[in-house]
């Protein structure tokens, strides 16, 4: 028989905080590493599936839906539980990452990993949630080490995986990977997680807003996308795409302003340093984003380099956005 688990609500000792950590940290490398081992493989999954004008969306399809769901998630971990919107989420992002790797064709993998992307949204921002709970706020700065130690591992090592998995294996490893890695963040916190405290808070859940933000997004990504390629950029549809964009972000605007829990409360932005920062974010990840996207294709197909060598190559890009973010996080803290 089996001893049973401890209320909620009961101290948690050093084993189990240990447990969570490990299991935490597996999650956000999930989430960490499927962002940037796709990229090498993506020229190889063009080849196979017969479709390399779409391969940006491979990536693109996870950012937009992981970005929309990310705000939803803290709010329903604290309706029913960090425990209960973890499971759920690995649960989503490994049905999703089985689903990408039966892809038969790249429409289908930009749906899976739409989807994938439902689930990736919750783990390292719900990772950080849950640390943040069972660590005293003195002691935070020492478990920073993990969370950087996950975001260089798969910033570095994610593209040279993905490009060995495509020129010598397979490029559907890159999702089967996910799932010894999530069945072990699964298991080891379903449990453990019980011990946490319940902090439930009565919560609206913007969907309205969360549908609007993506429905602009896309809106203006098909445009971009579509616009001197599938369609004439002086056309009636891309126009019409630019228009729906336009209309989607003055809604989504005004939903902030007017909703009672907005998806994003504008009140944050009240702080300097936050908004400089989201400002900063902005332009950095759309041009790290941009260039991990590109610069794999670029090398295979005008360099003429393999997958593995292209993964290798990218070592230099990912070690320096690390670099550049642990400079410029001690800075920020020397001068705000």
């Amino acid at each position: 028989m089996t001893s049973p688990a401890a209320p909620a609500g009961a101290p948690i000792g050093h084993a189990e905080i240990r447990t969570i950590l490990i299991g935490v940290v597996l999650a956000m490398l999930l989430g960490a590493l499927d962002q940037t081992i796709v990229v090498t493989a993506l020229p190889t999954i063009g080849r196979d599936l017969g479709n390399a004008e779409s391969l940006s969306w491979v990536v693109t399809a996870y950012l937009v839906t992981s970005t929309s769901v990310t705000p939803l998630y803290g709010k329903l971990s604290d309706i029913h539980g960090r425990r209960v919107t973890l499971m759920a989420a690995i649960s989503i992002f490994l049905v999703g990452s089985v689903a990408c790797a039966l892809s038969p064709s790249i429409y289908w993998l930009i749906g899976a990993r739409a989807f994938q992307g439902l689930g990736g949204g919750a783990l390292i921002s719900l990772g950080q949630t849950i640390i943040g709970d069972v660590v005293a706020p003195r002691e935070r700065g020492r478990y920073q080490a993990y969370f950087a130690a996950v975001f260089t591992t798969s910033s570095i090592a994610g593209p040279v995986l993905g490009g060995l998995f495509a020129e010598y294996l397979h490029w559907s490893l890159i999702f089967w990977i996910n799932l010894p890695l999530g069945v072990a963040a699964y298991v080891m916190t379903s449990r453990v997680l019980r011990l946490l405290p319940r902090h439930e808070h009565p919560h609206t859940l913007d969907l309205v807003g969360a549908g609007l933000m993506l429905a602009a997004t896309v809106s203006l990504l098909l445009a971009l996308t579509w616009g001197g390629s599938a369609f004439p950029w002086d056309s009636a549809e891309i126009a019409g795409l630019f228009a729906a964009s336009v209309l989607g972000w003055i809604l989504f605007s005004l939903r902030l302003v007017k909703a009672r829990e907005p998806f994003i409360p504008l009140s944050v932005l009240a702080n300097s340093v936050v908004r400089n920062g989201v400002i900063a974010m902005f332009f950095a990840i759309g041009s790290l984003v941009g260039l991990s996207v590109f610069m794999p294709l670029y090398f295979e197909a005008v360099l003429g380099l393999t997958a593995a060598t292209s993964g290798v190559a990218l070592i230099a890009l990912m070690g320096g956005a690390v670099t550049g973010a642990t400079i410029s996080g001690r800075v920020m803290v020397h001068f705000t």
